[in-house]
C-alpha cells in the first residue's frame, strides 16, 4: 500500500460516532483530565460533581433540603429529594445529548449546567450506571453499561419520596488505578453547603450543613487566632463575599459561580481583586501598592449569573462578562457592590478598619525591606545558570514562546507540566533520563534544606537552595504565575529521604501555603520491592511485579509462586532509568499533600517543626513502638 492510499480522503473517511462513543473517545472534552483521584480536579470527582450539580439545582429552585451521598469502594450513589426526572424522559435525560430542562432559563434561571451533557458523560464513562426517578407515588428505573441501555424497567408504584437516585461505577478501562479520597469529596460537599445555607448533605453517614455561608467557609479555612480582624461578611442580591487577613504569606481566594467552585477564577475573581483594591484606596485616601493591600488576604466570593459562560465543560473558570442579558458587566456589578457595602462596613467598624490598615502598612514595610535582597537574589539565580545546573526543564517551557500553539493547547500542556524535586545527583539522574521531556522537569537539591519554620520570607532569598527553587517555580510574586501544575517531592523512602520530604513540606506550608491548599504539591510514591520470577528452560517469559508496601509484596509472592527474586529498593538512585519510566508515566502514583479542614496550619508546624517538646517526644516514642511491633510481627511471619 502506498503513502497515497494511506492518506486517501473520500466518503469512507467520514465517520459518525454516536453520543456515548464520542464521549468515550474524547473524554477530556467533557470532564477535563482523567487522572487517578490523586488531584481534586481528576475525572472521577468531575463525574460525582456532575450528578451533584443536578441535585443542587433542584435545591436552589426550592425542591429538596437533603442530598445523600454514599461511596463504597468504587461505587457511588447520590440521592436527592427534589421533583424527580419526569418519568417518561428518564432514559432520554441520561442518554441523549442536548436533552434536558436547563435550556429553558425560566425553569433553571441561574443553574450551573446549561448544556445538557453532565449525566450523559457520567453514563458513558461508567461501567455501570443506574438512574431511578420517583414522582408522586410512581418510579422509573433504567440501567446502563458504558452508556448502553441494558435494563429499561417499566414504571411501578412506590412509597418512596419524590426525587432522583443515581448509582455509577467509573469505568476502570478509562480511569486506571483510581480511588476516591475522602478529603477531596468532603471539600466538594462542604463547598455545596457553604453556598446553600441550610442544605443538608449526608456522606457515608457524616452530616454536612452550613448556616452562615461564606462566613463558615472562611472560619473553617483559617485559624481564628491568626486573623488580624473579624471576618467581614457581606451579602447582596446575587453576590456574597467574606474577607479577612491573616499572618500567612500569599493570597488565598475561594471563588464560586452559581454554586460551582471556579478553581481557576475568571472574570468574577479578577473583578473582585480590582474592586477590593480600589475600595481600600478610596476609603483610606491613599494610593497603596496593590500587593500590600492584598498581601495575606483570605477571601471568598460567590456570584449568581444568568446563563454563565465557562471556558470549559468542567466549569473551573468563568468567561462571562455580563451578569445577565442586557445587564451590568460582572466587574462593574462587583465594583459597585464593594464600593458601597465594604466602604459602609469600614466606616461603621473603625476597629476593623484600623487593623486592616496596620496589616497593609506591615506588608508595605516588609516589601521595601525585601526589595534589595530580592534584587541580589535574582542576580545570584542568573549567575547560578539555573536552567543548566539545578533545573532540567521540560520542552513545554523551553519552547513556550514558540509560534503555532493555540491557547487551548498551551493550557493543556500547562496542566500536564510537572516539576520533580529530587535529592542528590543519582536520583535526579534516573528521573532525568526516564522522564517525559515534553512536560516533566527535574530540580536537584544539594543536601538537606533548612528548617524554615518560624523564619521570615527573607530566608527564601538569602538561602541559595530556596531562592533557586522559588525561581524555578516562578512564584516570587504570586502563585498564579506558577510554571508547573504539579510540584512533586521525590525523595528516598528511608529516614533521610523522609526528613528531606518533611523539610520541603515545611517550606511550602510556611511561605507558600496557597500552593498546597490549591492542590499543587504531591509526594511521589515509588515501589519498595521488585518481585520477579527467574526464568529457566521452559519457564516462559520472566514476570515482574513492583510492590509499594509489604502487603503488595506478599500478594506478588503468592501470585508468582515458587521462590521469586525479591529486590528491596533503598533509594531512587538504585532504580534504573528504564524501570523509573514506568513509575512516572501513565501509572504514576502521587499522594497529594492536603490540609484537613480541622487542621490549624501554624499549630501543626509548631508541633512537628518547632522546638522539641515533651509532648512531641512522647508522640515519637509511642509511634516508634507501634512501628517496631509491626516490623517484628512481619519478620515472624
Amino acid at each position: 500500500m502506498s503513502d497515497k492510499d494511506l492518506f486517501e480522503y473520500n466518503e469512507e473517511s467520514i465517520k459518525s460516532l454516536d453520543w456515548k462513543d464520542h464521549i468515550r473517545l474524547r473524554p477530556g472534552m467533557y470532564i477535563g483530565k482523567l487522572g487517578d483521584g490523586s488531584s481534586a480536579d481528576d475525572g472521577v470527582y468531575v463525574l460525582l460533581k456532575e450528578v451533584l450539580d443536578n441535585c443542587i439545582d433542584e435545591h436552589t429552585m426550592g425542591y429538596g433540603k437533603q442530598v445523600n451521598v454514599q461511596i463504597e469502594n468504587k461505587t457511588v450513589t447520590v440521592r436527592d429529594f427534589g421533583r424527580g426526572i419526569p418519568l417518561g424522559k428518564v432514559v432520554d435525560v441520561v442518554s441523549k445529548i442536548n436533552t434536558g430542562a436547563k435550556y429553558d432559563s425560566k425553569v433553571f434561571q441561574k443553574s450551573v449546567g446549561l448544556n445538557g451533557v453532565g449525566t450523559k458523560a457520567v453514563n458513558a464513562l461508567s461501567q455501570f450506571f443506574k438512574v431511578t426517578s420517583v414522582r408522586d407515588g410512581r418510579e422509573k428505573t433504567a440501567e446502563f453499561e458504558r452508556g448502553e441501555l441494558v435494563n429499561n424497567k417499566k414504571e411501578a408504584k412506590t412509597n418512596e419520596q419524590n426525587g432522583t437516585e443515581v448509582t455509577f461505577i467509573p469505568d476502570e478501562k478509562i480511569f486506571k488505578n483510581y480511588k476516591y479520597l475522602d478529603e477531596y469529596v468532603e471539600n466538594l460537599l462542604w463547598n455545596y453547603c457553604y453556598l446553600n445555607a441550610g442544605l443538608v448533605i449526608i456522606f457515608n453517614g457524616k452530616k454536612f450543613v452550613s448556616k452562615n455561608g461564606l462566613l463558615d467557609l472562611l472560619q473553617h479555612k483559617t485559624n481564628e487566632d491568626e486573623l488580624r480582624y473579624p471576618i467581614i461578611h457581606l451579602r447582596g442580591d446575587d453576590i456574597e463575599v467574606a474577607i479577612s487577613h491573616n499572618n500567612q504569606y500569599g493570597e488565598e481566594y475561594y471563588s464560586f459561580v452559581n454554586g460551582q467552585f471556579t478553581t481557576q477564577g475568571g472574570t468574577h475573581l479578577s473583578g473582585f481583586k480590582e474592586a477590593y483594591v480600589k475600595t481600600i484606596r478610596d476609603f483610606f485616601k491613599k494610593d497603596y501598592d496593590y500587593n500590600d493591600i492584598r498581601g495575606s488576604i483570605c477571601a471568598a466570593i460567590s456570584l449568581r449569573v444568568q446563563e454563565p459562560v465557562f471556558e470549559s465543560q468542567t466549569k473551573t473558570k468563568l468567561g462571562s462578562t455580563l451578569m445577565y442579558a442586557k445587564g451590568p458587566a460582572v466587574k462593574t456589578f462587583i465594583s459597585d457592590f464593594l464600593g458601597k457595602e465594604l466602604d459602609n462596613f469600614l466606616h461603621k467598624n473603625t476597629e476593623t478598619a484600623d487593623a486592616l490598615k496596620r496589616r497593609i502598612e506591615q506588608n508595605e514595610r516588609e516589601r521595601k525591606d525585601l526589595a534589595g535582597i530580592k534584587k541580589l537574589a535574582g542576580e545570584r539565580a542568573k549567575k547560578a545558570n539555573l536552567h543548566n545546573k539545578k533545573l532540567r526543564d521540560c520542552r513545554f517551557h523551553l519552547n513556550e514562546m514558540s509560534d503555532g500553539k493555540t491557547k487551548n493547547e498551551e493550557n493543556e500542556k500547562r496542566m500536564e507540566s510537572t516539576l520533580f524535586i529530587t535529592e542528590g545527583d543519582s536520583a535526579s539522574g534516573s528521573i532525568t533520563k526516564s522522564r517525559n521531556v515534553e512536560t516533566q522537569a527535574v530540580f536537584s537539591l544539594r543536601g538537606k534544606p533548612l528548617n524554615s519554620f518560624g523564619l521570615t520570607k527573607k530566608v527564601v532569598y538569602e538561602n541559595e537552595e530556596f531562592n533557586l527553587l522559588q525561581h524555578a517555580l516562578n512564584i516570587e510574586s504570586s502563585y498564579e504565575d506558577l510554571r508547573y501544575n504539579k510540584i512533586v517531592i521525590a525523595t528516598d523512602a528511608d529516614v533521610d529521604g523522609m526528613h528531606i520530604r518533611l523539610l520541603l513540606m515545611t517550606f511550602f506550608l510556611q511561605f507558600f501555603p496557597d500552593l498546597v491548599k490549591s492542590g499543587h504539591v504531591y509526594i511521589l510514591e515509588t515501589p519498595l520491592f521488585r518481585v520477579r520470577t527467574t526464568p529457566g528452560k521452559g519457564k516462559g517469559k520472566q514476570e515482574t511485579i513492583y510492590c509499594y508496601n509489604e502487603s503488595e509484596k506478599q500478594k506478588a509472592i503468592e501470585k508468582l509462586g515458587g521462590r521469586p527474586e525479591i529486590t528491596r529498593f533503598k533509594g531512587l538512585g538504585e532504580i534504573s532509568p528504564e524501570e523509573f519510566g514506568k513509575f512516572i508515566g501513565e501509572d504514576i502514583r502521587l499522594q497529594p499533600v492536603t490540609i484537613l479542614r480541622e487542621m490549624h496550619l501554624q499549630q501543626m508546624l509548631e508541633y512537628y517543626m518547632g522546638k522539641n517538646t515533651p509532648e512531641r517526644q512522647e508522640f515519637i516514642i509511642d509511634n516508634l513502638k507501634v512501628e517496631m511491633d509491626v516490623v517484628e510481627e512481619e519478620e515472624v511471619q
